[in-house]
């Protein structure tokens, strides 16, 4: 890091006690540092309201980050807060469990074409490990065939197994498998995502091993024509099941998820996040015929049943539907867009802003490769300092206005201005006034 902003004084303080009583500094890897801006941007927020956070040195940020796609209706929503609060007066977890389960249970099944049967955890990676437990049970098989994140589980980790650590290619680039059973290599193989040929090879190679294949179905645009179709029939052929995971893609460009959107419907679907607007909840959903045969495994925890993150999930879906949150994002998103492409154009730069209306994301065209993390860190530093928490990619939530928008793109225009400016001379690196961002992990998919 390089110079310290005053802005952040607390921030970093805060940080550098964290990194003596915390290993890795936070729970989250998306959640340090050294994921955007090291000493220009925060790092600890004391509130949020809206599409907008408070830093602990009582800086206030418009925030297009939404806590990594948690946030969806807005940060501390008052219909799902209120809900909420009048839940933890009738208590957050019983002894006996509560029928909150069996109304979530057919909301989800009235809304995601994939759910018959529903399991419930609290986050994202283990409703992935929840998945594979299903999937083994279900099947007899040990094999997993993978594309995308699906979280920190041994299941998953196995992976970087599959290639020499010395030369530092891993599925996924940043993250070695420590601590992980070495007797795990072999149970499962990434495949990438567009490439039906490699997929297909994969399960003629493990023919009658597989137990599934899990995968993003979307992440930052919209699959090559006929690809998921092709994966669906390939599980199909090998009598495999299909897992979606939609715990980032899911709820902001349809309600059901991207399986609605695309009308390719998976044999079981991984929901977290953004389904309980910021409070901890996840679900494995599927049909009767996968997902019966969970009542004889050993799946169980207690805070499963906790009753907040079931009605705060029960009271987001339905307050989703009736925000007309679709048509929403899509104006959002689009009008986010406009706003970026105009910022490019205004800088003098070449590029667009890319991907879905519920992702945009601010693509460059650069004359060197090797700049593009400078550029990256460069673009996140000079929206900081114009008090905008962002990546160069933005996640929209309902809470965000057109005010939002404008300030966003008058900032955006400014720190294109400067990425121009070094560009043009050859100093963009000497702009930098921290350290270059650094990436956790690379995903297998688009």
């Amino acid at each position: 890091m390089r110079e310290k902003n005053p802005n952040v004084t607390r921030s970093l303080e805060t940080y550098k006690r964290a990194g003596e009583l915390i290993p890795g500094w936070t729970q989250l890897i998306s959640r340090r540092a050294s994921q955007f801006a090291n000493g220009i941007s925060p790092i600890y927020a004391q509130n949020a309201k809206g599409s907008r956070f408070t830093d602990i040195d009582g800086v206030q940020y418009i925030d297009w980050v939404s806590a990594v796609g948690a946030i969806i209706l807005g940060h501390a929503d008052d219909v799902v807060d209120g809900a909420v609060k009048k839940q933890i007066d009738r208590g957050s977890l019983y002894s006996l469990s509560s029928p909150l389960e069996i109304e979530l249970a057919e909301e989800l099944n009235n809304t995601i074409p994939s759910s018959e049967m529903v399991r419930y955890t609290k986050g994202g990676g283990e409703a992935c490990a929840v998945a594979v437990r299903i999937a083994r049970g279900t099947t007899g098989r040990d094999k997993i065939l993978f594309c995308g994140y699906h979280g920190w589980h041994d299941w998953y980790q196995a992976a970087n197994y599959l290639v020499d650590p010395e030369s530092g290619e891993f599925p996924f680039a940043g993250i070695e498998p420590i601590g992980i059973p070495k007797v795990l290599a072999d149970t499962i193989a990434p495949f990438t995502y567009g490439d039906l040929g490699m997929l297909e090879a994969l399960l003629e190679t493990n023919r009658g091993e597989v137990a599934a294949i899990m995968m993003e179905p979307i992440r930052s645009e919209f699959p090559p024509t006929g690809y998921l179709e092709g994966v669906k029939d390939l599980a199909r052929k090998h009598d495999v099941i299909l897992i979606f995971d939609e715990v980032s893609c899911g709820w902001r460009l349809s309600i059901g998820g991207a399986q609605k959107h695309l009308g390719v419907i998976p044999d079981m679907t991984v929901v977290a996040k953004a389904m309980s607007n910021g409070y901890p909840m996840g679900a494995v959903v599927g049909s009767r015929e996968v997902m019966e045969p969970a009542s004889r495994m050993f799946i169980s925890s207690s805070y499963w049943s906790d009753n907040v993150g079931l009605v705060a999930a029960l009271t987001t879906i339905r307050e989703l539907k009736r925000r007309n949150s679709e048509a929403r994002f899509l104006e959002i998103g689009e009008k986010l867009r406009t706003g970026l492409n105009g910022a490019i154009a205004a800088a003098g730069l070449s590029g667009a802003c890319t991907g879905l209306h519920t992702n945009p994301a601010v693509t460059l065209e650069l004359p060197d490769e090797t700049l593009r993390p400078t550029v990256t860190t460069l673009f996140i530093q000079e929206m900081a300092k114009r008090n905008i928490h962002c990546y160069m990619s933005f996640k929209p939530t309902l809470a965000h206005t057109d005010e939002d928008i404008q300030q966003t793109t008058d900032a955006a225009t400014e720190a294109l201005h400067v990425i121009k400016r070094g560009l043009d001379v050859g100093n963009v690196a000497d702009l930098l006034e921290c350290d270059i961002k650094k990436e956790p992990f690379r995903r297998l998919v688009r």
